[in-house]
């Protein structure tokens, strides 16, 4: 992309560039794939993607919006839109692969213990505190806030109970507040508490 076409399009509103795309202005679609190609990523990853295998689940991802772009409507955000196709790619990945079963249905009861970061100057590592999840929080909390995914939608595409998913999901962020609160205090409507 020439300087000048990249500095017309930043400017640009995701659903205006969404559209210019939608009528073939293929330099729009870069426009998009710019912005959110790392959140994509990064989605992907803390899924359980290892990175060579991020970059390609994402690259088919915005493949897939590309030819299905006229499919977008702007009712939700493009960022939203292109990370539920990723995620669901990533689960067809698995599922090819048959790895989806054995993650999602991972044994709770070897479950490492989060440690309790005592430091409150310690910074917040996301990234880190998913990785302390078993394989089956880490997937649906991803799915449920990372995608996007409703609870009922994340049940589906991992094909499990709603209530193994609600369960997942509830313990996953249990842990996560654990491991992200400063001092190991309550998190209480985004403030740190002491109870």
């Amino acid at each position: 992309m020439s300087g000048s076409t990249t500095q017309r399009f930043a400017s640009l509103h995701d659903v205006e560039l969404c559209s210019r795309a939608a009528i073939g202005e293929r330099a729009a679609f870069g426009e998009l794939v710019r912005r959110h190609g790392s959140a994509v990523r990064g989605l992907l990853r803390r899924m359980g993607a290892q990175a060579s295998e991020a970059d390609d689940v994402a690259q088919d991802a915005f493949l897939t919006a590309f030819e299905r772009i006229s499919e977008f409507r702007g009712e939700g955000t493009f960022a939203a839109w292109v990370k539920r196709i990723a995620a669901r790619a990533y689960l067809r990945r698995l599922q090819r692969e048959k790895k989806l079963g054995a993650l999602a249905s991972e044994p709770i009861d070897g479950e490492a213990e989060v440690e309790v970061k005592g430091d409150a100057d310690a910074a917040i590592d996301l990234d880190g505190a998913l990785k302390q999840l078993s394989a089956a929080e880490r997937l649906c909390v991803s799915l449920c806030f990372g995608a996007g995914l409703s609870h009922a939608e994340a049940a589906e595409s991992l094909n499990l109970p709603l209530g193994t998913v609600k369960s997942h999901v509830k313990r996953g962020l249990e842990k996560l507040r654990a491991r992200l609160a400063p001092g190991g205090g309550v998190i209480v409507e985004g403030r740190r508490g002491n109870g």
